[in-house]
């Protein structure tokens, strides 16, 4: 069951609101279909990105993936623990896995995104 209070990019990145500022990761789900990650390379700090820019990649065994902005704004943290620690997304995506933390431009942006049940419908059906 995945936490109400997240909003979800087509992408797989979760974005938890934190009043003007918005923490981003990547979903239990993408995570899993990686497999355990190697590397992460993050945002640079205090960067102005435009929504759906590619601003991060996350690599595993099995591929690296391009994290994109979920919306315009200016990254103002980075998870600096996942450079020596990038397992922390494989084992808390939706906590201590969080990759940047940005200041959107318009915080209203957050209603484009998909609710936790859009989100849930959108992601393959599992093999029984």
């Amino acid at each position: 069951m995945i936490s109400s209070d997240l909003r979800f990019t087509a992408n797989h990145c979760w974005v938890r609101d934190e009043g003007d500022l918005w923490v981003v990761g990547i979903t239990d789900y993408a995570q899993e279909q990686m497999g355990d990650l190697t590397f992460v390379e993050l945002p640079e700090l205090d960067e102005h990105v435009d929504a759906d820019d590619e601003i991060a990649v996350v690599e595993s065994v099995k591929s690296a993936n391009s994290i994109f902005a979920p919306a315009a704004g200016k990254i103002v943290a980075i998870n600096e623990a996942l450079l020596e620690q990038p397992e922390l997304v494989n084992q808390d995506p939706f906590g201590r896995g969080w990759l940047f933390k940005m200041k959107p431009d318009d915080p209203s942006g957050l209603e484009n995104l998909l609710d936790t049940d859009a989100y849930e419908a959108f992601l393959p059906e599992e093999d029984e």
